[in-house]
């Protein structure tokens, strides 16, 4: 008859037992917090969703059609500012992880960094002071030359600040965000499936074709998610920079363009008083559930391929 003889239990030691508790308490203030703001906004906008028409900035039929075009301006914005900012945020990051000497790459790399460390204000600043008449004289050339297309239509701004002007300044300061991580998820791309394309004759844009983007393809799509949500949010450069008008167009050069939500809070803020404050606040509350849906989105397709993303 055979006797078997307890395990010893495991010794959790303080440190293990207090850095468990921390971890845990962190992440649960993550979770307190974002349910703390969401039901501060839900509340303080349920008196925006009844309220009188006459009380809404512009008079507009309901709060819907006044939150409609705000809407509009934040995502045509931001998905401009999208569409300028990722091809020129993945070359960048190709040309510092493949390309580029080390010395290069590595002061290339750093320079990319500190744009993330430029405050909004002095975007701002540099959009309506410097970018908006710079870019007027291309501006009213593409409305001469290339009216017929709608994107294009006149009449142009003579002051150049327009919604392209707006996603110009969001491409630059989402530009070190999408850079940095597609420079690290590039970066992590095996060594082995590097040396097999060049060894089977690929050049060295056909191993990066093959070998690296397909591996980092989750990582920059993560990385531009993440540079969507900041172009979202964004406030005091596009209201610094744009001239709004309640109005939902898709043309890119005219005085008259969609305002952002963000924006529209910081320039009407100051003012409001009573329902006009709730109203704000209900717009917030709008800006918050797009951004969660992209953030979703986000981790939605990460998790699709996460063996093949660097950023996981």
């Amino acid at each position: 008859m055979t006797t078997q003889t307890a395990r010893p239990k495991p010794v959790i030691r303080l440190g293990d037992r207090v850095f468990a508790r921390s971890t845990l308490i962190a992440g649960s203030l993550i979770l307190v917090a974002l349910a703390a703001v969401a039901i501060f906004l839900i509340v303080e906008a349920i008196p925006a969703l009844g309220a009188d028409p006459k009380e809404l900035k512009g008079s507009p039929s309901s709060f819907w059609t006044y939150v409609g075009p705000l809407a509009f301006g934040t995502v045509w914005a931001a998905f401009l500012a999208l569409l300028i900012a990722v091809p020129l945020a993945t070359g960048i990051a190709l040309f510092i992880s493949h390309y580029a000497p080390r010395r290069l790459a590595q002061g290339l790399a750093y320079v990319i960094d500190l744009l993330a460390a430029v405050p909004s204000v002095v975007f701002g600043l540099w959009g309506i002071k410097v970018l908006a008449p710079a870019v007027q004289p291309v501006y009213a050339w593409l409305t001469d030359n290339l009216g017929w297309f709608p994107l294009f239509a006149g009449p142009v701004s003579g002051t150049g600040r327009t919604i392209l002007t707006v996603a110009i300044v969001l491409a630059v300061m989402i530009l070190p965000i999408i850079t940095a991580m597609a420079r690290e998820v590039f970066l992590q791309t095996p060594k082995l499936h590097e040396e097999a394309a060049l060894a089977l004759g690929a050049t060295r844009w056909e191993m990066v074709r093959m070998a690296v983007i397909p591996f980092g393809r989750s990582g920059l799509v993560s990385a531009s998610i993440l540079g969507l949500g900041r172009a979202l949010g964004e406030t005091m450069a596009v209201a610094m920079v744009l001239s709004p008008s309640t109005v939902i167009s898709f043309v890119l050069l005219q005085s008259e363009n969609p305002n952002t939500i963000a924006s529209n809070i910081a320039l009407n803020f100051p003012e409001a008083h009573g329902t006009g404050v709730n109203v704000l606040i209900a717009t917030g509350l709008i800006l918050f559930v797009i951004t969660f849906a992209v953030n979703f989105i986000a981790r939605a397709i990460v998790a699709r391929r996460k063996e093949f993303s660097g950023a996981n």
